[in-house]
């Protein structure tokens, strides 16, 4: 039942804060992204339960705070949990549902509400990233720019799926200059001469240091900004040719407006384009990972792959290890028992107790809706001890009573009535201290009760079903293989000794019924 719970890595906090991420379209200059970017700080400053917005404009919150004109970035800020707690409609969910409303009204700019990941600097936004990337050696950006589109319109199509967007764009208009390279030789002038004058000229480079003032301060060359206004302006620009003269870049040039990408960005050193998403609600990061990467499979051409990056590739790390942590706790256990017991079987009784707990956790998690996240898996790990604590104070008590001559199943009753008691406020003692992690409130108030419920509904199943089973499990494996392990430990006596066997270890005849003297081993 537990692999059929949706699965999920970090539950999304609130952290006090959210990111607006502001696209406007390609070629957008400063000036008209400030204006979107001061509607949007309006809107998000009147939200109930913000407290301080920031904006800024040129930086692009989806390329890794690069910088653009078209884009801009907001912080929004929160008022403190304690005050908001006071207020309906003031969490996180209802901040985020409510800006996503508000912003969507602004048609001249595309705004996405970034929640922070759980873990800072893992990523710029919960949810999922994924970067599709050409990986044939070419470099054809329109490809990959009509691919991720394709992938963000069947996502969209998606229940499992929302709020998919990329930033990566091929439309922006830009000047490509064509140096007329048989002239430039001829003039005795290099192609890198002409590249780095543009470069100089129109961008700026570093020339040297000077003391002033009693400090020091770096000088850049670079052309004057009325130089410098229009396309037409790079004609006017000169270089010097191998005679000493000053030649004007215009009879070397020739200038085109053109579309293409204002950021490239590589991931693994393959071109790349990001795509964010966030799984819709109802379901869980690992459900919205698996139909993303259905949607890629079917979507990427020949030459072309995907990668995971940020929580997402965190998640996809992570995701089915918890199975060996579960083995290797149980196996710890079983190791223990074994061999503070001396048996292999009595452990078993033991063992089989944990499933009753996972019982519990499993129809909690379904019953709630609740993903199976790392707090989850933490706290079905701490099942494991749990659950064997209560079957193992009915299993000592076994022991001693047939010490004590009774008979395997009069001696599993008694011990199940006599700790009865004990296991009931044990357990219940902890379900209480446990209890304030089910109802936690503010910062971390998720992942809080993720371990709770997942804790509380197991010991409630434990406690419940424990005293019912696991007396039936240790008479059925005492009855049905004690007589085996009897036999079977004779025959190895045999072999190895040619003594007599030790009463209670190679007696093919023992009644598991029976039983033992003190000082034989229990089975």
């Amino acid at each position: 039942g537990l692999t059929r719970v949706p699965t999920s890595f970090l539950p999304i906090e609130d952290q006090g804060y959210v990111v607006l991420a502001v696209q406007l379209p390609d070629g957008a200059s400063t000036e008209r992204t400030q204006a979107i970017v001061e509607r949007a700080s309006d809107i998000a400053q009147k939200t109930p339960g913000v407290k301080v917005v920031l904006g800024i404009t040129g930086i692009s919150a989806l390329d890794n705070n690069a910088t653009l004109s078209s884009a801009g970035v907001l912080y929004v800020t929160f008022d403190d949990w304690s005050v908001r707690e006071e207020h309906q409609g003031q969490d996180l969910l209802s901040i985020y549902t409510h800006l996503n409303k508000e912003l969507g009204q602004i048609q001249e700019a595309s705004i996405a509400v970034l929640v922070p990941p759980a873990i800072q600097g893992i990523g710029n936004a919960a949810g999922f990233t994924m970067q599709p990337q050409i990986r044939d050696g070419n470099f054809d950006y329109v490809l990959l720019d009509r691919v991720a589109n394709a992938i963000i319109d069947k996502g969209e199509a998606q229940s499992s799926l929302s709020h998919l967007s990329t930033s990566f764009r091929v439309g922006a208009p830009q000047l490509q200059v064509d140096v007329n390279r048989i002239k430039a030789e001829t003039l005795g002038i290099t192609v890198n001469q002409v590249f780095t004058a543009v470069s100089t000229y129109v961008g700026s480079a570093y020339v040297t240091q000077i003391n002033k003032f009693g400090n020091v301060f770096q000088v850049y060359a670079q052309a004057e900004a009325k130089s410098r206004i229009s396309p037409e302006d790079l004609n006017n620009l000169k270089v010097k040719a191998s005679n000493g003269t000053m030649v004007p870049l215009g009879t070397l040039i020739d200038i085109r407006v053109m579309p293409g990408a204002p950021l490239i960005s590589l991931y693994n050193l393959y071109p790349t384009a990001t795509i964010v998403g966030t799984n819709a609600p109802g379901f869980s990061s690992g459900q919205a990972l698996s139909v993303m990467e259905q949607i890629a499979s079917a979507t990427l051409p020949p030459g072309m792959g995907f990668e995971w990056t940020a929580m997402s590739y965190q998640e996809k790390q992570v995701g089915s290890q918890m199975y060996y942590v579960f083995a290797l706790a149980i196996l710890l256990v079983y190791m223990v028992l074994a061999g503070q017991y001396e048996s292999w079987i009595q452990p078993l009784s033991v063992i089989l107790a944990v499933p009753l707990a996972l019982l519990g956790t499993v129809g909690a998690l379904v019953g709630l809706g609740i993903a199976n996240n790392l707090y989850t898996q933490i706290g079905l790990v701490l099942l494991i001890a749990l659950a064997s604590k209560n079957a193992i104070l009915i299993v000592e008590y076994a022991r001693e009573k047939r010490a004590e001559g009774m008979d395997i199943m009069e001696a599993a009753v008694e011990a199940s009535r006599l700790r009865f008691r004990p296991i009931l406020m044990t357990s219940f003692a902890f379900i209480l201290g446990v209890l304030p992690l089910v109802f936690a409130t503010g910062a971390g108030a998720n992942s809080r009760k993720s371990i709770g419920i997942a804790v509380v509904s197991g010991m409630l199943a434990s406690t419940c079903l424990a005293v019912l089973f696991v007396p039936s499990f240790y008479t059925v494996l005492l009855r049905q293989y004690a007589p085996q392990t009897h036999a079977f430990l004779g025959r190895c006596a045999c072999l190895t000794s040619s003594h007599a066997v030790p009463t209670g270890a190679g007696d093919l005849n023992d009644d598991p019924r029976e039983p033992p003297p003190r000082h034989q081993l229990f089975l």
